[in-house]
Formats: C-alpha cells, structure tokens, sequence
C-alpha cells in the first residue's frame, strides 16, 4: 500500500512536507552533495526545504543572541540551501506536540518552523531546541518530483531527531544505513567512485 508522498512508478505523489531528501550518488549539484534535506512546506507550486546536515562555523550567539540558550549542540548556523543565503529559518522541536505555540508552525511530529520575531524567553518551556538555517533549498512546481523520478534523491520518512543530531556530518549515511538493504550500501560509497 502506497501512502501519501510515497513513489508510485517513480513520480512522487501527495505532499512530501516533513519527508527528508537523501543526495544520492547520482547527484552531481556540489550545493547538494551527500546532503539531507528536510522539506518543511511541499505545494502544487514548488517545495522548500533545509539542508540538516551542512553546519558552519559561526555560532548562533553572534547572529542572535537571545536564541543561543535554546540552540541545540552544535549551536552554528547551518546552511539551509543556495538561496536566499541572507535569510534565515528556524526549526524547532517541541515538548508536547499537542500544545500550540504562537509562531510555531507544524512540519510533521513536534518538529516545525519557528518564527523568529517571537520573543524567546516565552518559548523555553515548550520546545527542546531550535536550529537556525542561512538560506533554504527550493523547488518550481514539478521540478522537485522530476529530481526524484531521474534518480537524484531519495525520498525516504524523518524520525523526529533528525533535524537536531549532534553530530551533523554522520546524518548522510545514518538516515541511508536505517534503511537496509540496498539503500545501506549507498552509505559507503566513497565521496568521487572514480578514486575506487
């Protein structure tokens, strides 16, 4: 049984929102390689999504300093994606998903976009963290699911930790490995095959 967002004969249907996108191997974008990406709004028009695992090296204490106590480890910035470099998106997770927060928004779980004009202090009993993402990745309509059908992505479910590892660079063949089979060997393929 085929359930939302899943592919049917290759070509993705339904909404993919809270589904992450695996680089696979195929991938030759370098924005994208042996990225994970958690797509946080998926519509007829086109998806936006963050790429979880691509931290930097500046601290969210120096970009917003009342944020950086709820910032889980590694508390940096992360690049989110190629565009937009100057905004930024907030993930965050929360305690209890049933309760609403203002400025929260659902993703999937207790996992979800924060608004960053909330003031902080309001928000430390109910979420457990947050992750602030330079720019996004983004998709035209139809563009995504063409990606997906030409083997560049895989689309596979997000557990709700995934967004908030502690190690980011170990996601890419973590999120591959859980999967099994065939898929957990894509996890070892070295960086260029032609050095193999």
């Amino acid at each position: 049984m085929q359930g939302e967002g899943q592919a049917i004969g290759g070509r993705a249907t339904g909404s993919m929102t809270g589904r992450l996108l695996v680089a696979t191997p195929a991938l030759k974008d370098p924005n994208f390689d042996r990225t994970v990406v958690l797509l946080v709004a998926h519509e007829p028009g086109g998806a936006l999504g963050v790429v979880l695992n691509r931290a930097t090296e500046v601290p969210v204490a120096d970009v917003l300093g009342d944020w950086s106590d709820l910032a889980r480890d590694p508390a940096v910035l992360f690049e989110g994606g190629p565009v937009q470099p100057d905004s930024a998106i907030c993930l965050a997770r929360m305690r209890h998903p049933v309760q609403r927060l203002k400025g929260f928004h659902q993703v999937s779980g207790a996992v979800g976009t924060l608004d960053l004009s909330v003031e902080p202090g309001r928000l430390r009993e109910g979420i457990t963290g947050i992750r602030v993402f330079a720019g996004y990745s983004g998709w035209g309509s139809g563009q995504l699911e063409q990606e997906i059908e030409d083997g560049s992505w895989f689309l596979l479910d997000a557990l709700p930790g995934d967004a908030f590892v502690d190690r980011p660079d170990d996601l890419w063949p973590m999120v591959l490995r859980r999967q099994g089979g065939m898929m957990a060997a894509v996890a070892y393929f070295p960086p260029d095959v032609a050095l193999n």
